[in-house]
């Protein structure tokens, strides 16, 4: 997949350019009511009556279109419009005129009226349509409209929502307060972006995509600034291996973390650096943490150093020197070990020009010093390294708080890349990368992966998708491909690992077995 996704403002756009270019914008309208029919009858073939509430745009045409279609199917059909009806104008209003001549009666909204109506039908059979608010609104729900949502999430009934659930902001994904929750979301003509990141994923349910008849979009629409990716990109990227294969042409990924009481998020990120098909895998680490990943995976290659000092540091610098790519961050704390391994395996990386994955402490030391990426390495060097923070450690990395990084996350992503210089990933529902461009005037999209589910909410996920991250470096790709290869396969297998576990408990090392299974789709 590799889906276009659009802003609210891009989407009124298409709509306009729709219109002009012949079809008018009431048989557009029509064709969404004609969509969200299908949509509803799909989803709940049983439903024999409905409540539409309608605002007082052409979200609520939409609805009164719909209104219309289902009463002459036979089913019963209850409206709701907030504001006055009267007021309605342009197409909006003639959707509601036409609802009225087929039998339609909309009545005023109430919230006595609203909670009469989930009362009488509390053991029906009933679907609520919500076409209240669309794409272009943004703030918090107030008066009728947060009284309508908190009463729509606590009916216990299935909801469906007409472009967008009122209350989810059309371009972020944020919600001011509170939102309707709906458990399916018929969109029309241009894909939505804030449906499938931050608060989008978990209140827009299933999202149905119809293009209301528009075919491929007019010439002009705008660039995408977001593209939707998941795991079928693996086929065209993950080729399969040559029969003469050998670990050599795999590469080598050397991972460097694992302070006291911290190995296991190291030794994470070398086995899944291995079962993704990197040729070999080695872990610096301390002292303490060797035989543990001896025996739990006797392929790593593990040394231990307390210091980076004489002889020992010596060894540690081959390791580097060896490595096709290095990850550092793993459990790597924030002691003084911490420090000088972080200094010292920059340093030698960024001279022997090694691709570099940063990720968990890296990035968190790196946070705490302001001329960190200024002087870390020239630019061109930082645009084959890979960060891969979540919304705390973005924060930090931005000098701000996770609730402002999660409010906007599109922007969050883009300034992350322009401060540091490098391929970035921040992860969460939705998940964004944005690429380091070639030279200055480039200005790449973003991408966003819909693969994962919230079992992957636990520790140690992140560990195992650096880890692939590195691997698929390793074995030849460029970064920037990696990172995209990696989170939809990361979250592909997680998705597996559900379907077979469940989500609740679902543990980081469950998605290590089919991490392969993904990896070779393509594998005769």
């Amino acid at each position: 997949m590799n889906l276009p996704l659009y802003t609210a403002s891009q989407a009124r756009a298409i709509d306009q350019q729709l219109i002009a270019a012949g079809t008018p914008g009431i048989r557009l309208m029509q064709r969404a009511g004609e969509a969200a029919l299908t949509a509803l009858r799909q989803r709940w073939p049983q439903t024999t009556s409905v409540i539409i509430i309608c605002g007082r745009g052409n979200n609520g045409g939409d609805g009164h279109v719909l209104a219309g279609l289902l009463l002459q199917t036979g089913a019963r059909v209850h409206v709701l419009q907030i504001g006055d009806i009267t007021g309605l104008s342009g197409d909006a209003r003639v959707a509601a005129d036409n609802a009225a001549a087929l039998g339609v009666t909309a009545k005023p909204y109430h919230a006595q009226q609203l909670s009469d109506l989930l009362s009488q039908h509390a053991a029906a059979r009933v679907v609520i349509v919500d076409a209240m608010l669309g794409t272009g609104f943004h703030g918090a729900l107030s008066d009728d409209f947060a009284d309508a949502a908190g009463q729509i999430n606590a009916s216990g009934q299935p909801v469906l929502a007409i472009d967008i659930p009122s209350g989810l902001h059309a371009d972020t994904g944020h919600i001011d307060g509170t939102a309707v929750k709906a458990d399916a979301t018929i969109t029309f003509i241009a894909r939505k972006r804030g449906l499938y990141t931050a608060h989008g994923p978990d209140y827009a349910g299933e999202i149905i995509f119809d293009d209301c008849g528009a075919g491929p979009l007019p010439a002009g629409s705008g660039q995408p600034a977001v593209r939707a990716i998941d795991a079928g990109l693996l086929k065209a990227m993950l080729p399969p291996r040559l029969r003469t294969a050998h670990k050599g042409q795999a590469g080598s990924v050397l991972v460097v973390g694992g302070d006291t009481g911290f190995g296991g998020a190291a030794m994470m990120a070398a086995e899944a650096a291995a079962r993704s098909g990197a040729g070999t895998v080695s872990l610096l680490t301390r002292p303490a943490h060797v035989v543990p990943m001896l025996a739990r995976r006797p392929e790593v290659m593990v040394s231990g150093l307390d210091e980076w000092l004489g002889d020992p540091g010596t060894a540690a610098r081959q390791l580097v020197e060896k490595a096709s790519v290095v990850i550092i961050g793993p459990g790597l704390g924030q002691s003084d070990w911490s420090r000088q391994i972080l200094q010292n395996s920059m340093m030698w990386s960024v001279t022997l020009g090694k691709p570099l994955v940063l990720d968990a402490d890296a990035l968190n030391l790196a946070a705490q010093d302001n001329r960190f990426w200024r002087e870390a390495a020239p630019l061109a060097q930082r645009r084959r390294w890979v960060i891969t923070p979540h919304p705390g450690e973005a924060a930090r990395l931005l000098g701000t708080d996770a609730a402002r990084i999660q409010a906007d996350r599109f922007v969050a992503i883009a300034d992350l890349q322009a401060h540091t210089g490098t391929h970035c990933l921040l992860k969460g529902a939705g998940s964004l990368l944005a690429f380091a461009p070639t030279d200055e005037a480039d200005r790449l999209p973003l991408d966003l992966c819909t693969e994962g589910n919230p079992g992957m909410a636990s520790g140690g996920m992140g560990d195992i998708l650096t880890g692939v991250i590195a691997a698929l470096i390793a074995q030849g790709l460029s970064s920037a491909d990696a990172l995209r290869c990696a989170v939809c396969a990361h979250g592909e297998a997680a998705d597996q690992a559900a379907r077979t576990l469940g989500e609740r408990g679902l543990l980081a090392t469950d998605v290590l077995s089919f991490l392969p299974r993904v990896l070779n789709a393509n594998s005769k």
